[in-house]
């Protein structure tokens, strides 16, 4: 009996460690995990999301003038899959750290070699990789939790935006994929098997040379005959290039098409392409 007491006290001061131990709870600033294709590649954006709770943000929670780690708890990152230009800077590829100077009219935002800077002592300017200033926008609304997103995307630039409490930022992130398709176009037309939908369509999109994009929306179409959206894409290029009832008779070629592909989006977009070069 005395060594079955013994053991249930010895029981009595374990269990509540190993209890605690396995205890699991939300984090107060839920961390997000954002990956978003852009140019030929994307951008990884890792951050914790605080919240207002009723607090004074701006100028008191998060001071005016000081480094903020742009977030909560981990320190705020970004992965960029290429290369990409900030503020005029080329920024290699690779991953950093996004940092911040919040003002009341003005913010400046920081992308840094530093990864793990969670306390504005351990910042250190040397190691910044450039620093672009932005406006401040007022909120007509309270974005309750701390957001970032990724707005406003093409295939060459985007918008990082920061939004939290009634004040937004936003931070422009330009690439170059101009030069790298151009380049694939070129070699691929040296091969066998040419993509001639794709780079007539890229041709047509980017203001390239419309003659050469029609070209090869004709090959395409030796390709494959039945290819309805080839032949929607080739009477836009006609009709850019003036080429009003070549484009209209192509587009009634589409429709066809498009019907026995029992596709009556593209039977749609002909409709409305021909409607307008009436």
């Amino acid at each position: 009996m005395k060594k079955l007491l013994i053991l249930f006290a010895f029981a009595g001061l374990i269990c509540p460690h190993t209890e605690a131990q396995q205890l699991r709870t939300p984090s107060p600033s839920v961390p997000q995990y954002v990956k978003q294709d852009f140019g030929l590649s994307a951008i990884e954006l890792s951050y914790s999301r605080p919240g207002v709770k009723g607090r004074a943000i701006f100028g008191d929670l998060v001071p005016f003038g000081k480094v903020w780690r742009t977030g909560a708890n981990q320190a705020t990152t970004l992965v960029f899959g290429d290369d990409v230009v900030i503020n005029g800077t080329k920024i290699p590829a690779g991953k950093y750290g996004l940092l911040s100077i919040p003002d009341a009219r003005e913010w400046t935002i920081i992308i840094t070699k530093q990864l793990d800077v969670t306390n504005p002592a351990a910042y250190r300017q040397d190691q910044d990789v450039v620093r672009a200033t932005v406006p401040v926008h007022a909120l007509p609304f309270i974005m309750e939790t701390f957001s970032i997103l990724f707005d406003n995307i093409s295939p060459n630039s985007c918008d990082l935006e920061l939004i939290w409490d009634r004040t937004a930022v936003s931070l422009e992130i330009k690439t170059d994929i101009d030069t790298k398709v151009m380049s694939q176009i070129d070699n691929a037309m040296n091969k066998d098997n040419h993509p001639y939908y794709a780079a007539a369509f890229y041709y047509l999109e980017n203001g390239k040379d419309l003659n050469k994009a029609l070209e090869w929306f004709d090959k395409a179409l030796q390709q494959d005959p039945t290819a309805f959206f080839v032949a929607y894409q080739k009477a836009r290029c006609q009709a850019k290039l003036g080429k009003k009832q070549d484009a209209i008779a192509t587009a009634k070629k589409g429709i066809e098409l498009a019907q026995k592909a029992n596709n009556n989006d593209y039977v749609l977009l002909n409709q409305k392409l021909i409607a307008s070069l009436q």
